[in-house]
């Protein structure tokens, strides 16, 4: 054999051992915890045969306790980039079956090599977290490691879509990149997220708790809102990465994917004529108008199990991708609170970052009142979602359903947040709040003189009619120019398609400025 010959088979040996990372029992042990390994996941997620693989041949440099008798090729993360429907990934999957996925000085050099390419190609960055921490071995130089990774994080935030999959342990330092990134999926069952673990907790506050209690999926997804999706399995998470980007761009500087839709533009819902209940007080549920008037009744729902009372998510209207805000009057009659304040800021800042136009669907009685509200911070909070909309440039369509009350209704996409298109329903109610506390307002002297309970329940019911009547329609906004059109409910599909053709040519830019500084 000659020594060139010789030389390839080393290549080849080196591959095949760098490919089983810890080995083949470490490998069974991932197995069953009911979790695969970094390359099946990248094989799962990728395009076959599209994966092209950086520093597989990386070693670690640590000398510290003995580590330099124990090195694996690769070090514990698996990098590169491929292709998703074609379209181009950058992507690092962490690898549990080397010393426990955790972050050493070269694993962090690996992924900020990634990081570095796909800003310089403007394409999405998906990672996959599934590591123990930082390699306590390597001391300062695995937090220098992450704080490398951290700033590239925060540098790319806008500019490229970034995408963390938790499909394991995710603790300490570690959770602030997917923090950082734009959303977070995590596995039931077999992944979490926490800054201190039981242990630590235990100690210092002598609570005792599980991970899956302390930052479990479900914990993530409905109490802290630190996760956006949850899957019952690997497979549905990595599917659920491919439709998200389906939705969204390569990068700031470009347009949503566009798709064929065989859903007719004008297809009526006569349904919606009817949808809004006789009484104010009565809810209906949100995702039915949802589902009438989007491409094929498909949304993708972001944030699905925390603050239920605002609905947020992506779907196409004739074929062009919008992200939708709603609010769900069968949760919380639809009131905004802190959380859902939150919720629909961070998703409205993402859709106008990603040139992703924002459709608005309104129903809002108002800012949920109460010290828990207020001694929480819900003014900040709900400036938040009022500063993201007044801040965005793409196009917003808002069409106003039924309640659209005081500050909520500025909240909500108003005209005067720069709003293009305001459409309202015949069911539509724009006023500074409901008649009930309304008239107590206006007509106070009226009824502390009253004494007669009979007389005053009379004049009570005349003058809410008379507040009814003024603004339980949209007609009083309509006169103002606030509202651009009433239109039949049936008809909504056609008419935002329609608004959202005009506006696809907007073009609006705020000050130039260092950075803006949002109310947090």
């Amino acid at each position: 054999m000659s020594i060139q010959l010789e030389k390839v088979k080393e290549l080849i040996q080196l591959r095949e051992k760098a490919r089983l990372g810890g080995g083949e029992k470490r490998i069974e042990s991932q197995h069953l915890k009911g979790k695969y390994t970094a390359r099946e996941r990248l094989a799962m997620l990728l395009d076959e045969g599209s994966f092209e693989e950086f520093d597989m041949f990386v070693e670690h440099r640590c000398h510290n306790f003995g580590m330099e008798k124990t090195k694996f090729l690769g070090d514990g993360v698996v990098t590169g980039y491929g292709t998703i429907q074609g379209r181009l990934v950058y992507v690092f999957a962490q690898d549990f079956t080397v010393s426990g996925g955790s972050l050493s000085e070269m694993q962090s050099q690996k992924i900020c090599k990634v990081m570095d390419q796909a800003m310089k190609m403007g394409a999405p960055l998906i990672g996959i977290n599934d590591s123990g921490g930082a390699r306590i071995q390597e001391g300062i130089n695995a937090l220098a490691g992450y704080a490398e990774i951290f700033q590239r994080n925060i540098l790319a935030s806008g500019v490229i879509p970034q995408i963390s999959g938790i499909f394991g342990p995710c603790a300490g330092g570690a959770v602030y990149s997917p923090a950082l990134t734009d959303f977070n999926i995590m596995t039931q069952g077999t992944s979490y997220m926490f800054l201190t673990g039981p242990k630590v907790v235990k100690t210092v506050t002598g609570e005792d708790v599980t991970q899956e209690q302390l930052g479990g999926a479900s914990v993530h997804t409905s109490k802290s809102g630190v996760a956006h999706f949850s899957a019952q399995t690997e497979e549905d998470a990595i599917q659920m990465i491919q439709k998200l980007l389906s939705y969204i761009p390569q990068n700031n500087l470009e347009e949503p994917p566009v798709f064929k839709s065989s859903d007719p533009i004008d297809r009526l819902e006569d349904g919606l004529n009817e949808i809004i209940p006789d009484s104010a007080n009565k809810p209906y549920d949100m995702y039915e108008i949802i589902g009438a008037i989007v491409d094929s009744g498909e949304f993708l729902e972001v944030h699905a199990d925390y603050a239920k009372n605002i609905i947020v998510g992506f779907a196409r209207f004739n074929g062009q991708s919008v992200g939708i805000v709603a609010n769900q009057p069968k949760f919380l009659a639809g009131v905004l609170d802190i959380n859902a304040s939150r919720k629909a800021a961070r998703f409205v800042r993402f859709c106008d970052a990603f040139n992703i136009p924002i459709v608005s669907l309104v129903d809002v009685p108002g800012f949920l009142p109460g010290t828990g509200q207020e001694y929480g911070g819900v003014i900040t909070h709900g400036a938040k979602l009022l500063y993201a909309y007044g801040e965005a440039t793409v196009p917003k369509v808002t069409v106003t359903l039924r309640k659209s009350y005081g500050g909520a209704h500025i909240v909500m996409s108003c005209k005067q947040l720069r709003g293009d298109i305001n459409y309202a329903w015949p069911s539509a109610e724009i006023a500074v709040m409901g008649a009930e506390g309304a008239v107590e307002v206006l007509y106070s002297k009226e009824i502390a003189a009253e004494k007669d309970p009979e007389k005053l329940a009379v004049v009570l019911e005349e003058k809410k009619k008379e507040y009814n009547d003024l603004f339980t329609n949209p007609y009083e906004a309509a006169r103002y120019g606030y509202i651009d059109d009433v239109i039949e409910p049936r008809n909504t599909r056609f008419r935002v398609i329609r608004a959202l053709q005009q506006l696809q040519t907007k073009k609006l830019t705020n000050p130039p400025k260092k950075h803006d500084n949002l109310p947090l």
